[in-house]
């Protein structure tokens, strides 16, 4: 069994080897999670030498993170909420606070489905179809939407696995729908010829599986942490601490979708629909950059979380530093590759059309181009979070995208004479203020949140020992 040797293995084994134990894992399932996701496009870039069933999908793209995002908010939210509590030897509000989660997420997926069904068309022209590109769009968006409830499961109930430490479940949750999508996508694409259709079904089904499996976990009796009809009412004063602490995953991530609009609706005007389809490359290259840094941080979560919450500052400072170098690493790694070998990674999505290919090429240097201060901005958000830290958390997430990045889309245009160069430019200027308001704020927050906890520690000892 996983994780039942010890139950307090997150507070007891040595934090080193304990967070390759639980990042490894996580970091596969992120990249399984990137396949998932990848393969789509992949796929119909090849089924379509046009680009044009390629870009449909790429405006598909900002609706498909606002549903993963309200996953965000409950699942990112509730998780290490439970890690915390968990942490205080205080396991059954734990299990009520994923119980509600779990509903709140069921209520959030059938408002969703019903609400953007309704609006499909509408909501695909704001966000940068066009007249070539609207039919595979709604051919694709309208079959993925019936899978909303499976997408939150799967995405939000997965975080909880991952929280009490099993990680290669929940490896084996994201496996499991990867593989499926993978072996299906050909199938319906290629087999049963149905173009964007059939990559919408084949996502489903994964999803739907998937779901299913985690479902059958949390429900069993394997986990530390089980769902049970008792916890699945909702009550506002168990909901709310987690959603007060998913705002900013939520934003992280919802934000995205605005800025898939942001960015579109300004590239179709300056460079035409090549440029979108190069946005669609560049948003899920910036996908493969990021998700293993996010199975870091999920790896660090529940080490951070558990012993903040059992008030170990020795043991939340170590698991933060191994994460920071962790994560550095990996993005100066990725960097490096992405400024030497452009090409490549464009070509994994299109090798039929030359001009596609040169402009993603040119434009993915100048978008990456402090992708590896990323290591760092990831690292410190997100342990903000492990330690329950909402609103600065919150304020970081509204500031790289809604007060920098967004205004810098539009704004930056107006002093160089290449307009879609300047629109591809706000991403790094953007990120370069980001990360360093991030460093400023950790520094003062980080060390003064650490001496609280050491400080609350010696009280607690000297009242027991009273």
């Amino acid at each position: 069994m996983e994780a039942q040797r010890d139950k307090n293995f997150l507070g007891n084994e040595p934090i080193r080897g304990l967070f390759w134990r639980l990042s490894m894992p996580a970091v596969v399932a992120q990249l399984v999670n990137l396949l998932y996701n990848m393969v789509d496009r992949v796929y119909i870039g090849r089924y379509d030498a046009t680009g044009l069933s390629l870009t449909g999908i790429g405006v598909c793209m900002p609706v498909i993170m606002m549903v993963s995002a309200f996953a965000c908010l409950v699942g990112m939210g509730g998780a290490p909420r439970a890690s915390i509590l968990m942490g205080q030897k205080r396991n059954g509000q734990a299990e009520r606070t994923m119980g509600n989660c779990f509903s709140m997420l069921v209520v959030l997926s059938l408002s969703l489905t019903v609400i953007l069904l309704m609006f499909s068309e509408k909501i695909l022209f704001a966000f940068g179809a066009s007249e070539k590109t609207i039919v595979p769009a709604m051919e694709y968006l309208n079959l993925y939407l019936l899978g909303t409830l499976s997408v939150q499961i799967s995405l939000g109930m997965n975080t909880f696995i991952s929280a009490q430490g099993f990680t290669k479940t929940s490896m084996l949750s994201v496996l499991i729908g990867a593989v499926i999508n993978i072996i299906l996508d050909p199938v319906f694409i290629f087999l049963f010829d149905m173009g964007v259709k059939g990559a919408a079904v084949a996502t489903v089904i994964a999803q739907s599986v998937s779901s299913v499996w985690i479902l059958f976990f949390l429900f069993g009796k394997k986990t530390v942490l089980r769902i049970q009809r008792k916890n699945i009412p909702m009550k506002l004063s168990v909901i709310m601490p987690c959603v007060t602490l998913g705002i900013s995953p939520f934003i992280m991530q919802f934000t995205e979708s605005v800025l898939g609009v942001c960015f579109n609706t300004s590239l179709l005007k300056y460079g035409g629909d090549i440029a979108v389809g190069s946005m669609t490359i560049l948003m899920t290259l910036s996908q493969f950059c990021l998700l293993p840094l996010n199975g870091l941080t999920q790896g660090a979560q529940p080490i951070t979380s558990y012993n903040f919450g059992a008030g170990n500052e020795k043991r939340v400072r170590e698991s933060f530093k191994i994460l920071l170098k962790s994560c550095l690493i990996y993005a100066s790694a990725i960097w490096i590759l992405v400024m030497m070998f452009p090409k490549v990674f464009v070509q994994l999505f299109n090798s039929g059309n030359p001009q596609l290919i040169d402009y993603t090429a040119w434009a993915l240097r100048i978008y990456a181009a402090v992708l590896v201060l990323m290591g760092i901005q990831i690292a410190c958000q997100q342990t903000f979070i492990a330690i329950g830290n909402a609103k600065t958390s919150f304020f970081l997430a509204c500031l790289r995208k809604l007060i920098l990045l967004i205004p810098l889309i539009y704004i930056l245009p107006q002093f160089f004479e290449r307009k879609d160069f300047a629109v591809f430019l706000a991403e790094p200027v953007a990120d370069f203020l980001a990360v360093s308001a991030t460093v400023f704020l950790f520094r003062k927050q980080f060390g003064a949140a650490l001496k609280k906890l050491s400080a609350d520690s010696e009280e607690s000892s000297k009242e027991e020992y009273a």
